[in-house]
């Protein structure tokens, strides 16, 4: 798993995961840091897939900051 970056309260936790055909796919874990434990952590996997474990992960930390931005 790639080094975690801070992101609007958010731990951000890019991965890639090859596959049989070599591809990676891109994978992402979310934790947030709140009070409530409930909805604290959020998992995707399969976002996208490509041929290079570099772009698998870049393209996980940018589909997160998307979505952290798109939640407010």
């Amino acid at each position: 798993m790639a080094h975690s970056q801070n992101y609007r309260g958010y731990a951000v936790y890019p991965s890639a995961h090859r596959l049989r055909d070599q591809s990676f796919s891109a994978n992402l874990l979310l934790e947030r840091s709140d009070e409530d434990p409930i909805d604290t952590q959020y998992r995707f996997y399969s976002l996208g897939y490509f041929s290079k474990e570099a772009d698998a992960v870049n393209f996980s930390r940018i589909w997160a900051r998307d979505w952290i931005d798109a939640r407010g």
